[in-house]
């Protein structure tokens, strides 16, 4: 949408709005420490919205704080400058502005961030998350849900599934807060999450049945580790499961109208 107040820069001002509980709680945590860490991220994030908009006439989005506030809490900490620099040029480039910005994209910026960090220094390790921010991000979601910028479906879906993997058994006590965390900020993403409501139940159950996956059997990974990943492949199959709804439903369709 182009017109009316409904465009891209308000979609991201009411999310920026929804993950404020959760910035105040890590930025009380931290510190200092962490206000300076995400303000670095901020302006590592600034600078390319600002060359990409002189290079290609190419408005910045507010969206922009958004990933980096998620790489600022998501990040190992003990990643320099550098390191991040690299990081976030490259999940800011190639998975956001070289596809037109915010509200093109197929993979959220943060996510393809953090999983370049991942790979490329996995000898990092992941932050600990505290556990104020797990609880911060309930309200980040009910905030978001009551906007319009966050999907119910996708979030109860992830639920859900986290929910049948504790009754099987599964141990999520040590990662509940970073697949809370995780879930706000990475998953629930409208731009790269799925788009239909039944492809929503779908994403979000994917995540958490991934997460739970990951939590039983990948021995020693960080709960940061195994939020993220999990985030990128349920972000990665998201235009699949909209494709398959599409695909049932005009085949469905076709039998009924022959």
């Amino acid at each position: 949408m182009i017109r009316g107040i409904w465009d891209r820069e308000t979609v991201a001002l009411l999310l920026l709005a929804a993950v404020l509980p959760m910035a105040v709680a890590w930025l009380s945590a931290g510190g200092w420490e962490n206000a300076a860490r995400l303000l670095i991220c901020l302006l590592i994030a600034g600078i390319w919205h600002l060359v990409w908009m002189l290079a290609r006439a190419q408005p910045p989005s507010f969206a922009g704080a958004l990933t980096a506030l998620a790489i600022a809490i998501l990040a190992p900490p003990e990643l320099g400058i550098v390191q991040l620099t690299l990081g976030i040029s490259f999940g800011v480039v190639m998975a956001e502005l070289a596809f037109g910005g915010w509200g093109r994209n197929v993979l959220n910026p943060a996510t393809v961030t953090l999983a370049f960090l991942g790979f490329g220094f996995p000898a990092a390790p992941w932050p600990e998350l505290p556990v104020q921010l797990g609880w911060a991000a309930l309200p980040a979601a009910a905030i978001g849900v009551l906007a319009g910028v966050m999907s119910p479906r996708l979030l109860l879906g992830a639920l859900a599934a986290l929910a049948l993997a504790a009754w099987a058994g599964v141990a999520l006590d040590e990662v509940r807060t970073a697949l809370a965390v995780v879930l706000v900020l990475l998953v629930a993403d409208p731009v790269a999450s799925a788009a239909t409501p039944v492809g929503r139940w779908m994403n979000g159950a994917l995540y958490g049945g991934l997460a739970a996956l990951f939590a039983a059997a990948w021995a020693g990974a960080a709960p940061v580790q195994i939020a993220v990943s999990a985030a990128l492949l349920a972000s990665l199959a998201a235009p699949l499961l909209d494709e398959i709804v599409i695909a049932l439903w005009l085949a469905r369709r076709r039998r009924r109208l022959g």
